[in-house]
């Protein structure tokens, strides 16, 4: 193998190393969610309840002809609502339905190195670590890695406790 030829190959297998994440912010924490798995950011315009539903559900809303369930991440993490002001969503999908995460607020897209993500910390937040795929250290902060089947396959696979 030539020199150049080394050299390409190291450069194609450390891009794939890398993993572009959607930054946001839940009550003050930056979660990070790998961006294959992101399809919209949007501002919900109008949600309506849907009774009966998971406390975490916020309500489905409309999103260019698709009805999307709301997930209200304040609520699924048990944090206090935030005040008023405008709400942002990140869409996903699961399992061929369409989500909504309703968050504080959006960041930026960061691309980093995948050697670089680490297991949960052992004092990580309980209702972090219920939903976190592991975490990366970024300049003096912690970014949690939202897993999109830990946070919603409980959700919908843990019996409803009885009223």
């Amino acid at each position: 193998m030539s020199v150049l030829e080394h050299k390409l190959n190291a450069e194609q297998k450390s891009a794939s190393d890398m993993i572009q994440y959607v930054t946001v912010v839940i009550g003050g924490q930056l979660f990070g969610l790998p961006i294959s798995q992101v399809h919209d950011v949007f501002v919900p315009e109008s949600v309506t309840r849907v009774p009966m539903s998971a406390p975490e559900v916020q309500g489905v809303l409309n999103l260019r002809g698709r009805i999307v369930t709301a997930i209200n991440m304040r609520r699924r993490l048990h944090l206090p609502p935030l005040k008023e002001g405008q709400m942002m969503a990140v869409g996903i999908e699961y399992k061929q339905e369409s989500y909504g995460l309703v968050i504080d607020t959006v960041g930026e897209v960061l691309t980093l190195s995948s050697a670089s993500a680490e297991p949960n910390p052992s004092n990580l937040d309980r209702r972090w670590a219920e939903i976190s795929g592991g975490v990366h250290r970024l300049d003096g902060r912690l970014m949690v890695i939202l897993d999109v089947d830990r946070l919603l396959g409980s959700m919908f696979t843990e019996p409803m406790a009885a009223a």
